[in-house]
């Protein structure tokens, strides 16, 4: 009989279901033109070129999931196709699967490796049919044009039962290719992810490789965020002039709709008024 059963389970067919209908995690606001897009529609024609196009880069988001499968499986095409000589492929345009353990942690299951702009992979297979809750990291230096997951034609695939990682009040980070996972063997090993999974919490990652220099634009959709903390690390990119030059706005655009959110920053050592425009915050 078990034989049977298990042989049935073989025979199935898997059946994909589009990303889209699960929540995504990692996004600072919803008004994108795409939706594994950092930075809103609004900003197309005026951000800078560089900085646009690593705003479609999916880095830190993730997509949540639950599924009693045997079999998980992914399609995905991504939306550049890059590939970068001091970085792993699946690092740039590749998957990583977490599963939700009994003991309060998420485990890595495996990366999906791409082979190319259009991809299709098996990331797991032979598991026993039992329900499970799963996080999908999506490309750290690439974006998606579409992705769908894979399961057992019989099995449920259904939204997460559990709400985490805790989505109320995210920590925000902002800055360089150190933050977007420059480097970062495989998506789950962006420091970012790390410390979401570490904090059991939502973090969203604006970092923009070689490009966090202070763009106001930026700071204005930070600070629609009702975030737990913002992180702030952009001093391996910026200049000194830029520094005194947007430093003070870029903090205050922040301030202003947050005067009491923690703000942690690479610069206080080169912003001493920062002290000051905290405590006059808190004085009004």
């Amino acid at each position: 009989m078990l034989c049977l059963f298990g042989i049935q389970l073989q025979a199935q067919q898997l059946t994909y279901y589009d990303a889209s209908c699960f929540p995504l995690l990692g996004k600072a606001t919803q008004d994108t033109g795409a939706r594994y897009e950092r930075l809103p529609d609004s900003l197309k024609n005026i951000s800078r070129s560089p900085l646009w196009n690593l705003s479609r880069n999916s880095a830190g988001m993730a997509i949540r999931f639950r599924s009693n499968s045997t079999r998980i499986a992914l399609k995905w095409e991504n939306l550049f196709n890059n590939h970068m000589n001091h970085m792993t492929d699946t690092g740039v345009k590749g998957l990583d699967l977490y599963c939700w353990e009994s003991n309060g942690k998420w485990r890595f299951v495996n990366s999906a490796r791409p082979n190319g702009k259009t991809n299709q992979a098996t990331i797991i297979a032979n598991m026993q049919p039992q329900e499970r809750e799963y996080m999908l990291y999506l490309p750290l230096y690439d974006g998606l044009v579409s992705l769908s997951i894979g399961v057992d034609s019989l099995s449920t695939i259904d939204q997460p039962f559990i709400d985490y990682p805790i989505r109320k009040r995210p920590v925000v980070f902002y800055g360089t290719s150190i933050l977007q996972g420059g480097g970062a063997s495989r998506p789950g090993m962006a420091h970012t992810n790390i410390i979401s999974r570490r904090l059991n919490r939502e973090c969203i990652n604006l970092g923009f490789s070689g490009n966090a220099l202070l763009d106001l634009e930026v700071a204005k959709v930070i600070a629609e965020v009702d975030a737990s903390v913002f992180v702030l690390d952009f001093v391996p990119n910026a200049s000194v002039e830029q520094m005194k030059e947007r430093m003070e706005t870029f903090y205050r655009i922040i301030r202003s709709k947050h005067p009491d959110t923690p703000v942690s920053d690479s610069a206080t050592a080169c912003c001493p008024l920062r002290s000051s425009m905290d405590n006059a915050g808190k004085e009004k």
